[in-house]
């Protein structure tokens, strides 16, 4: 049997167990310290028994109080709905043009359109609106299919090769891929965009491609290359490319064709969303 003996300084006893020279004690758990841990097991287990605590195969205990956190946030979200209720049902009647004219419901419009596009549109149009490549700048001036507010609302509604039966729609032929153009007439094409869009061209390249583009591409772009809003051309004599304006990414396009698809909100989204989105993406400092 271990004999146990009393260490002289604390006069607790010792374990038997040593190491280097230090003794282990059999100093007992401070009192405080035992209440404190009994307390916390009633706790917990009066916490099971009042409040939901037990997952269950495909439910969970709900506890005598019957507290739901799905129910609280529910009625703090219809408490929010039911304050906000008085500007929705005026932004809901009123006009962009009405709506822009009168500051407190512009505001709100703002607020709530911008908490909108950040659940709905920033994740291709980035935070900011400012886009990325394939994906449009709301912040600047041009807009291929209008950028008033009402034509910026239209767009949010219909979509843009959508699956909405009025989504606006417009579709660049693969000329390259298509075997509507060789691949002689895709470089010359692209040359004379080049040209016309200020940039660094072959001359008799340019000049080549200026018949083929009249023939091919104006119908969509004009001869002048300043784009047909009506039917979603882009002016090609800007500095604004949404797929990228170098030799290399024209020549892609040209020959491949680019059709982004933006949603249909309008069975997503509300009218009076719709409308604050519309206003708010104005506000960002592009349109018209």
């Amino acid at each position: 049997m271990t004999e146990h003996e009393i260490d002289e300084v604390t006069g607790q006893r010792t374990t038997g167990h040593e190491w280097d020279g230090i003794k282990e004690l059999t100093s007992p758990i401070p009192r405080w310290w035992v209440y404190t841990f009994y307390v916390t097991v009633a706790w917990a287990i009066a916490f099971m028994i009042a409040m939901p605590a037990i997952p269950l195969v495909s439910d969970y205990t709900k506890g005598v109080l019957g507290y739901s956190q799905r129910e609280a946030v529910r009625a703090d979200i219809e408490a929010v709905r039911a304050a906000q209720g008085v500007f929705r049902d005026r932004i809901e009647q009123a006009s962009l043009a009405e709506i822009r004219d009168i500051p407190d419901l512009f505001d709100f419009a703002v607020a709530g359109g911008k908490s909108a596009f950040s659940v709905n549109c920033s994740q291709c149009h980035g935070a900011g609106g400012a886009g990325a490549p394939g994906y449009p700048n709301l912040n600047d001036d041009a807009w291929i299919w209008g950028g008033k507010p009402d034509e910026i609302l239209d767009t949010i509604r219909v979509g843009i090769r959508s699956d909405h039966p009025d989504t606006r729609f417009n579709q660049m032929p693969a000329f390259l891929a298509d075997e509507l153009l060789t691949r002689d007439q895709v470089s010359d094409v692209v040359e004379h965009v080049l040209q016309i869009s200020g940039q660094a061209h072959d001359p008799a390249a340019a000049a080549r491609g200026q018949p083929v583009f009249r023939e091919q591409c104006s119908a969509c772009h004009q001869e002048s290359g300043k784009g047909i809003r009506e039917l979603g051309g882009p002016n090609l004599t800007d500095a604004i490319w949404l797929y990228g304006g170098s030799r290399e990414e024209i020549r892609r396009t040209v020959a491949l064709s680019r059709n982004g698809v933006m949603p249909a909100w309008e069975d997503k989204l509300d009218e009076v969303t719709r409308k604050q989105l519309a206003i708010y993406v104005h506000a960002l400092g592009g349109g018209e």
